[in-house]
């Protein structure tokens, strides 16, 4: 199982493809082994590690022993690597298997690393976080009181995670201005991967929230329920990716295949043979190639971008908001002894148009940013044939409609969701052309 995210429990998420067989994990181990061991050891450098060891002991303020210098060493030789390359302890090599579940301890939160601090990549829904109002973008400067900034982000997950239902203050800074405080419970964090709904008849939301290993299948249900609940086959769909950090890498593959009959999805580029993969369509289109828009934005992440790609590439959905996160590595989770593990970065993945997503983002056809909707005056405010004394009827016998006579639709998502609105409207005009 590869995963592909930005994260691990609480917060963790840093963009990672994770959970690679054991048999895949083996070989790649003993792949790059191979192609390292043509290469002389550098002496040099090894004195002056050792060196540096024994004067850390023989005058640091407080006695060290050497397993702890050591793991130290391995850490640091990992996460100065790129970001998302960590080694593993046993808690955090059980918290990132957790991850994948859908349920793990935390405040929920997805973080990443940016100029030495700790920003908010997404709040995952219905966790402390979203109902305390954190948001994308956002940067924790202080956690409990004590800066962020120059620690790893391992420091700080652990900083921020802890016994459930104690409570932790984080101080954030959003776009800029003046830092303020938010104090959040710990829970236990039970991710709802995928939720849908009808938005009006004939056309369906689906949301999913981050790409966990039955999310596929979710989607699948997702699909079967709208349809249900319609009564009839679907105008079209609304793909909301906002805010999401990524996950499993099959279920992202899953998903597309869901929307597509062929093609391929997405493939991987790596220096070992063994990390070059590639995935394509199996022929199932549950979504009976109605028509479909897809939302993203900047916390759109990894297996995300994957979707959001490939049904670009495909020219299968329209792409609507803002470009996303730029995640575009694998990670892979080679197991250790004593249940650790290394997580590195074996590959790059590719877009079916061979468009490599690291850095860059995915940009959507439509760049829609986030807006607040203000409703003015009522249709049904203004004065209408209907209500002039002496108004002919209608020709065909229908009934009369003055001013006021317009139902009230209940609230929906769309209603505070100025991008979830532009989607509907286009996915509407789209629905429409191509019935006529």
């Amino acid at each position: 199982m590869l995963h592909l995210s930005r994260l691990t429990s609480l917060a963790l998420t840093i963009a990672l493809v994770i959970g690679a067989p054991l048999a895949f994990a083996a070989e790649t181990a003993q792949s790059a082994t191979a192609a390292t061991t043509k290469a002389p050891l550098p002496l040099e450098e090894l004195r002056t590690f050792a060196e540096v060891m024994d004067r850390i002991k023989a005058a640091y303020v407080e006695p060290v022993d050497d397993k702890t210098l050591l793991e130290n060493a391995i850490k640091g030789m990992l996460s100065n690597l790129d970001p998302h390359s960590a080694y593993l302890g046993p808690e955090d090599f059980a918290e990132l298997q957790e991850s994948t579940s859908g349920e793990f301890g935390g405040l929920g939160i997805e973080v990443g690393a940016e100029d030495g601090f700790i920003k908010v990549v997404s709040p995952i829904d219905d966790t402390p976080a979203s109902k305390a109002g954190i948001q994308a973008g956002d940067l924790i400067v202080k956690i409990n009181g004590q800066p962020t900034r120059g620690q790893t982000m391992t420091e700080a997950v652990d900083k921020m995670r802890g016994k459930i239902g104690q409570k932790i203050t984080l101080t954030l800074v959003r776009d800029g201005g003046t830092p303020f405080d938010v104090t959040l419970a710990r829970a236990t964090i039970q991710v709802k991967s995928v939720k849908s709904q009808l938005l009006e008849s004939g056309y369906g939301y689906i949301r999913i929230t981050q790409f966990q290993v039955k999310t596929g299948e979710e989607v699948s249900k997702a699909l079967a329920k709208l349809r249900k609940d319609n009564g009839k086959k679907l105008n079209g769909i609304i793909l909301d990716l906002r805010n999401n950090p990524g996950g499993v890498l099959q279920a992202a593959v899953e998903v597309v295949d869901h929307f597509i009959t062929k093609g391929l999805i997405v493939y991987t580029k790596g220096r070992i043979a063994n990390s070059e993969l590639r995935f394509s369509a199996t022929g199932k289109d549950e979504s009976e190639a109605v028509p479909m828009v897809v939302l993203i934005n900047g916390g759109s992440a990894s297996a995300s971008e994957i979707v959001a790609g490939a049904l670009q590439d495909q020219k299968r959905a329209v792409l609507m908001g803002t470009t996303s996160f730029g995640k575009g590595s694998v990670q892979t989770v080679l197991p250790l002894n004593n249940d650790r593990a290394l997580k590195i970065t074996t590959a790059l993945y590719f877009t079916p148009n061979g468009r490599s997503i690291q850095a860059q983002g995915i940009v959507p056809d439509i760049e829609v940013r986030r807006a607040k909707i203000t409703s003015e005056a009522q249709d049904g405010e203004y004065f209408k044939e209907a209500d002039l004394q002496g108004h002919l009827g209608n020709g065909n016998g229908g009934a009369d409609k003055p001013s006021g006579s317009a139902s009230k639709a209940k609230p929906m998502p769309q209603d505070d969701d100025y991008q979830l609105a532009q989607a509907l409207s286009l996915l509407k005009g789209l629905s429409i052309t191509r019935g006529k």
